[in-house]
């Protein structure tokens, strides 16, 4: 046992009748203690070993446990691409201004199924925000195949991403489909022209947002290398007509066109919950290193970080008050318990705080995750 030295004591204002007095004589104290559930995780998973081991491998590895978290291969996957702003406040290597966020950033780009992250690559803010998507694709459907030959994959993303390069790979290839944002033209505008005045109609006569859809076919006149099919959403709303587009290799026989806009492409807006919950709750903008190669490394501390909390939420947390709970709200309910800590010949003793809220959700975790075999 190590020697417990009397500290000088400190004195504060008086509570009643009682003298209040302090000392740092508390022992192995820490803020930090429910951090213990992500060592239980990482001891089923070895989600954080496995980068140690194949550092040249990480971009396969976040794949790989994406495919590890299925107990059999689902019949589709849906991959949302989308790219955001990375605020620069020195000099780093690849610095550029992007008019669009209107700052000096990197452009880093995120590839999510549902809540798993499959990629995060850290990019230049003067590239094309599709720039490296197709190269992406590529290396993660390949792995997808491998592992579930017949899965049917959905690429979706915005009007960014609406590129003939992308578009054409998935049309090469089976059981690859996409739904993409398509930025309106006068053309596009014109070809919706009758649904717009019917959904100004009808919003004059019941003074509420009306959407009518089209569905048809369109091919730009230089970049698409093909006619491809085209839903248009002519909307009508308080401050006026509100048109969009989105392109797909989907037929309007499996999904007609309001299912495909409204149901399926706009779904996609949950990735940017997914973006915030890196960029803010685990510190992805933290990219202050002279290099792009280490603030790379940076951004894969980060991301694998969410994969570790996600895979909490996932195996532990489901069906619980914090199921759907962002990685901060996980980290501050649960990892950030205050304890002391005894080290004793045989054992490592944890007390934690007596007053903890969250204690038999904090049990149950630790009960469910038990409860998962080691990862040999």
């Amino acid at each position: 046992m190590e020697t417990e030295c009397i500290t000088e004591q400190m004195e504060f204002q008086q509570l009643g009748r009682r003298a209040v007095m302090a000392r740092f004589d508390g022992g192995k104290i820490s803020s930090d203690a429910g951090g213990l559930l992500l060592r239980e995780v990482d001891r089923r998973t070895q989600i954080l070993k496995r980068p140690a081991g194949c550092f040249r491998a990480i971009d396969e590895l976040m794949v790989t446990v994406f495919i590890e978290s299925y107990e059999s291969a689902p019949s589709e996957v849906v991959l949302d691409v989308d790219a955001t702003d990375d605020p620069l406040h020195g000099n780093q290597e690849g610095k550029y201004f992007h008019g669009y966020y209107a700052e000096y950033c990197y452009l880093p780009l995120y590839i999510f199924s549902g809540e798993h992250l499959l990629c995060a690559r850290l990019r230049q803010a003067n590239e094309d925000p599709a720039s490296g998507v197709c190269e992406e694709l590529v290396r993660i459907v390949k792995k997808l195949r491998e592992a579930w030959p017949a899965v049917r994959i959905i690429v979706r993303g915005d009007s960014g991403f609406c590129r003939d390069e992308i578009m054409k790979y998935c049309e090469q290839n089976r059981q690859l489909d996409y739904v993409l944002g398509l930025a309106k033209n006068s053309r596009l505008i014109k070809a919706i022209g009758p649904e717009m005045a019917e959904a100004q109609q009808i919003h004059q006569s019941t003074q509420k947002s009306a959407r009518v859809f089209k569905d048809f076919h369109y091919r730009t006149r230089k970049s698409w290398s093909c006619e491809r099919r085209v839903v248009g959403k002519a909307e009508y709303l308080a401050k006026g007509e509100n048109p969009r587009f989105i392109v797909t290799s989907i037929s309007s026989e499996e999904k007609d066109a309001r299912a495909l806009y409204e149901d399926f492409y706009c779904a996609r807006g949950d990735m940017e919950n997914r973006i915030k919950e890196q960029q803010l709750g685990l510190f992805a903008d933290r990219t202050s290193t002279a290099w792009m190669r280490s603030n790379q490394l940076r951004l894969y501390f980060s991301s694998f970080a969410y994969i570790l909390v996600h895979t909490l939420r996932r195996l532990g947390l489901e069906g619980s008050e914090l199921a759907k709970a962002q990685c901060d709200t996980i980290r501050l309910k649960l990892f950030k318990i205050g304890a002391q800590i005894r080290v004793s010949v045989r054992k490592v003793w944890i007390s934690f705080s007596q007053s903890y809220p969250y204690l038999s959700l904090f049990q149950q975790v630790l009960a469910r995750l038990q409860q998962i075999p080691l990862r040999c």
